[in-house]
Parts: C-alpha cells; structure tokens; sequence
C-alpha cells in the first residue's frame, strides 16, 4: 500500500523530530560533535531573531554566541529534551531583554547618542542591498513597528515568536515560559488586532 504524500511529510517530520531528541540526549552526555550539530541547525533561526530585535549585526553576532554558550553550558537542566528549540529561544529572549536593559541603562550616563551602530547598519544593508530594497526593509520595519507599538508587550512576543521567527505554539509556550492556552489567548488578540489594521496590511500586499 502506498503511501501518500502528507503521510510520508508526516513521517519525515516525526523521524526529524526523534533524531533532534538523540542529539539532545548526546549532548546532555557530554558530546559536543553533537552540540555542535544543534548549535548549526538553529544558528541562522537565532542570529534572525536576535538582529531583528537589536537591528546591529555586531550585537547579533555576540548575543548569539551568548546564547549558544549558555546552552551548551545548561544543557544539564534541560528536563524535555523534544523542548530543546523552545527552551533554546527562551534564552535568547531573556538574552535580548537584557541587552536591552543594559542599553537603557548605560545611555543614562552618555550626553551623547552613539549612532556607530546604526551607521554599520547602514553600511552593511548598502553593501549588500540596491536601493529599492533598502527602501522597501526600512518601510517593512516601519510599518511593523507601527502595528507592534499598539500590542500589548505579550502579544508583540507571541506575535512575532510565531510570524516572523515561525515557532509553533508549544515552542513559544517554552520560550516565554507560558501555558498554551495563554499563548493562543494573546495570538488570538494579536490576530484580532492585525485584522483591524488596515495600513499595515494594505502594505503587506503592496497597495
């Protein structure tokens, strides 16, 4: 009997998924050819989430190495190891949060802005983007700002945990250390919100 298409993508997922928990387990026992393996499958989804959030490819780069750092360091209190992406996200969230506070935190003491960061940015983007590009990423940015500014602070992490990093709910429940139900209650509200807000998806859809 044959097999049909969504059943072997349901099979290829699940095989994945056991052979994600193996590593994980590896890991834990103190292989680090096996850290290592993870450490490479979700380093691009971890630098994306991070750069977004602090918009400098220097910051992302360092948190990043952070974050893996702490992991790997943690890995011993990782109870579920079919977690391990969510709870891998969850520090990067609270490595980003304190990026953040740092940041506040030290521009209480500077008269003037540093604006370095901001002009690697651009350079990178210039370098690595035409014109129209640029524009149409810092509209995006824009725009999406916008929108995020009217959440709540739990409905921007959910919002963004699931549209733009693509975790699913069981993953941001782990990340943010929340229940499901919590989670799908804030995504409902977000979702709601997003619906009302016509600008914004008038520009999703190049209006």
């Amino acid at each position: 009997m044959h097999k049909t298409k969504k059943e072997k993508e349901i099979n290829s997922s699940s095989a994945k998924a056991l052979q994600e928990v193996t590593r994980v387990k590896m890991a834990k026992a103190g292989n680090k050819e096996a850290f290592e393996q993870l450490a490479g499958h979700y380093y691009g989804d971890i630098f994306r989430m991070i750069y977004y959030r602090t918009q400098s490819r220097m910051d992302a780069e360092d948190l990043t190495q952070e974050v893996f750092l702490k992991a790997y360091k943690g890995l011993g209190r990782l109870t579920d190891e079919d977690h391990f992406k969510g709870w891998l996200f969850r520090i990067a969230v609270n490595r980003v949060r304190d990026f953040h506070r740092r940041k506040k935190f030290s521009h209480l003491f500077k008269s003037i802005p540093n604006d370095n960061e901001d002009a690697y940015v651009d350079t990178q983007a210039s370098t690595e983007e035409g014109p129209l590009e640029t524009l149409i990423r810092k509209r995006f940015r824009q725009e999406s700002e916008m929108f995020l500014s009217r959440l709540s602070r739990m409905e921007k992490d959910v919002f963004v945990l699931r549209f733009m990093d693509q975790l699913q709910i069981n993953e941001i429940a782990t990340a943010l250390k929340k229940s499901e139900s919590t989670v799908k209650t804030h995504l409902y509200r977000a979702l709601s919100k997003f619906k009302k807000d016509r600008a914004f998806q008038d520009f999703l859809k190049g209006e």
